[in-house]
Formats: structure tokens, sequence, C-alpha cells
């Protein structure tokens, strides 16, 4: 029995084309997930989801786009869903993050008021493969967090969209530096 669990980060609507913080392959990279998630060499696979009440200097009306952004993945909204490319038959949960602050990281996200690196260890996880968006910013943060809460990590760059080049070199840069494994080529819209 295997140990691995793929964590599925921040495919909403939002971060796909058409959603208010689109990043370009959003659509397609929920596509390729869902063909991973058909799979059955892995032990589980959950969600994450951006789910913004109000998170302060998060959201601004002239973002940065560093440390802040447009308004985004809003409880109540459209936007906050999974995108409907994303079959999610094969995921066990979904971990909710960012109500009341900036959220990157899945290891911030809890579902039923559990944690997500609780959650895992109570199911025998040890490695996880984190895919979704962005390469950027999500994924890159709950990358390192997996290292840094002792999971054998893997990102899946092929099932990854990232916002921009620069910002993406810099992030395989640093989870290479914190023993991340990255696996294929990053995704080009």
């Amino acid at each position: 029995m295997t140990s691995l669990a793929i964590l599925v980060i921040d495919v909403q609507n939002d971060f796909c084309e058409g959603g208010s913080l689109a990043v370009a392959g959003g659509s397609a990279v929920a596509t390729a997930i869902s063909a991973r998630l058909r799979s059955a060499d892995f032990a589980l696979a959950v969600a994450t989801r951006d789910h913004h009440i109000d998170p302060g200097a998060h959201f601004s009306e002239h973002p940065d786009f560093v440390d802040s952004w447009p308004a985004h993945c809003v409880v109540g909204t459209g936007g906050v869903q999974l995108h409907p490319n994303l079959e999610t038959a094969a995921i066990a949960a979904v971990f909710d993050k960012g109500e009341f602050a900036a959220a990157y990281s899945g290891f911030e996200a809890r579902h039923d008021g559990v944690g997500l690196a609780e959650w895992l260890r109570e199911r025998d996880i040890t490695e996880v493969e984190v895919v979704g968006i962005a390469t950027d910013h999500c994924v890159r943060a709950t990358a390192l967090d997996a290292v840094a809460n002792g999971f054998t990590t893997t990102v899946r760059l092929d099932l990854t969209a990232g916002v921009a080049p620069a910002t993406v070199e810099s992030a395989l840069e640093q989870l290479e530096s914190a023993g991340v494994h990255l696996v294929g080529t990053p995704y080009q819209a």
C-alpha cells in the first residue's frame, strides 16, 4: 500500500481563465490533474481552496501582485468553487484557507477543524505530490511547508500553472534548495 497523497492546490474558478485572478493554463491543468487522479498509484487525494471572507490587506483596489491581489475566491461566489474540469470523485477532503488573512500554503488550511499535516499523519501518509495553481505562489508555499512538516515532497510541474516566468524560476530554485523533487516541465500556456 502506498503512503502517497496528491495535494491538489487551489484549482478554482477564479484562478482559471475567466476568473478574477486567472492564471494562463489553469483550465488545462485542471483537466490534466483529473487524468492523474484516475490513476491508482496513490493512497488518497485532497484539494485546497482559497476561501476568503475578509482577508484584510490581501485584497486591494490597487494590488501589487506580490502581497496584495484583486478580490478572488470570495466565499459565496462562483469563483471560490473548484474548477469544473477538475474531476473530484477521487478527492477525499477539501481544505479551506485564508478566511480572514492571506494564506498561501495548503498547510494553513483546515477540514472539519483539522489541519492538513495532522489529517495526513492520521492516515499514515509519508509522501506528497503537489499539483495545482499557482506554481510560484500557493504550490510553492505548500511544497515548502510539506518538507518542513517531514513529508517526502514532489511537485509535478506538468500539473501546475504559474503566474509569471520570473517568479516560477525563483520558486523552482527555492523548492530545489529545500529538497523538493521536481518532476516534469512547467506548463506553458
